[in-house]
């Protein structure tokens, strides 16, 4: 029956929870530090220094300083940082300064970890409503508090789930260092692959492919059509019609122009959206990492909304191999490499939608490890 309470648990405020969980105000689970006397302004961030520089922004650490004076010494066990424009939370465990504006120090107060409520914060987060002040909505916020033996299991559950992420993290970024690397080598023909000689050759794009414009969606887009209609940011609808049927490079005409992608099923495109009819002589997808190398915004004819036109990309001269057969070589050694990050992509959604399954679990009461 729909709202039975279970066997052990009770009903309050934030739902139902275990009977030894506790539900609290926000002064009951935290102390907040006033932060000025700790707090020194952007333009005193240091790119090297003795202490460490926190602030309410994306980057765990935005700088560094030698001011002893306004070093905050953190306490076993951790503190929050709360954003009070960002709504970002951190869990910091070493001596900081603190950075700029609207950063918040919480102090968990006894009975509480800074691990176990880090990660409730992160699972119920406050909602950001443009840079405005959040402190005041999360002060009003009821927490949730199991006793600190299940908070530690469950803070030592997730804080796996974290490690797993970041190694995947660790693992993609490593082999994108390494793509980036080989597509450095092998695309300038610095380092030739076993079996191949000979000199490479300057190009036109022009010689190599033909510049397309895209065309608008409107007389063509039906819902559940068999082909996708792509803009600069993907696929913006669906149609029954293509453009071109054959594997081709995309490129922003306006707006994003350094963001290239390689599509071989049938498309049609927008016209901010450039595609290219590419020579029978040369491999799509070599001609494909060949883009990705490019500094396209120095091609950019606008002062405004980053533009370019297909004169100019037909313009551009690359350095090509001799033979069709280095071409596919080289491009299906970099296609492995892009296979392997996706693979690696795939398993890392999958470790995050884990945590976020595990974090609904645990966080809850639903299900409990002591």
């Amino acid at each position: 029956m729909q709202g039975e309470i279970r066997p052990g648990y009770k009903q309050t405020e934030v739902g139902m929870i275990p009977e030894d969980w506790e539900v609290l105000p926000f002064d009951s689970v935290f102390r907040k530090v006033p932060s000025k006397a700790y707090q020194i302004q952007t333009s005193d961030y240091r790119e090297t220094g003795l202490y460490p520089v926190i602030d309410q922004g994306q980057k765990r650490i935005v700088g560094y300083s030698d001011r002893a004076e306004r070093l905050f010494e953190t306490p076993e066990g951790g503190i929050i940082v709360f954003g009070d424009h960002t709504c970002i939370v951190k869990l910091v465990l070493h001596d900081f300064i603190v950075g700029a504006d609207g950063t918040q120090i919480l102090v968990p107060k006894p009975g509480h970890l800074a691990f176990f409520h880090n990660f409730a914060l992160e699972h119920r987060e406050v909602d950001a409503t443009g840079y405005n002040r959040h402190f005041k909505f999360l002060k009003q916020r009821l927490f949730q508090s199991p006793p600190p033996p299940e908070q530690r299991a469950i803070a030592a559950a997730l804080s796996d789930a974290d490690a797993l992420i970041a190694a995947f993290e660790a693992m993609i970024a490593k082999k994108r260092d390494l793509k980036q690397a080989a597509m450095q080598q092998l695309l300038t023909g610095k380092t030739r692959l076993p079996g191949f000689s000979g000199e490479w050759q300057v190009k036109r794009l022009g010689e190599l492919l033909t510049v397309r414009h895209g065309r608008s969606q409107k007389e063509v887009e039906v819902a559940g059509g068999r082909y996708p209609i792509l803009a600069t940011g993907g696929e913006i609808g669906r149609t029954n019609s293509f453009l071109y049927d054959k594997p081709s490079v995309l490129i922003g005409r306006k707006g994003t122009i350094d963001d290239s992608k390689f599509v071989e099923t049938p498309f049609w495109t927008v016209d901010t959206l450039f595609y290219t009819e590419i020579a029978a002589t040369i491999v799509p997808s070599f001609i494909y990492f060949k883009f990705l190398m490019i500094n396209w915004r120095r091609y950019n004819e606008a002062s405004g909304v980053p533009s370019l036109s297909s004169k100019t990309i037909e313009n551009i001269e690359v350095f090509l191999p001799p033979t069709f057969a280095e071409q596919t070589a080289i491009a299906e050694v970099l296609s492995d490499m892009d296979a392997d990050l996706a693979a690696l992509g795939a398993r890392l959604a999958k470790a995050r939608a884990v945590k976020q399954g595990m974090m609904q679990q645990l966080l809850t009461g639903k299900v409990r490890l002591v």
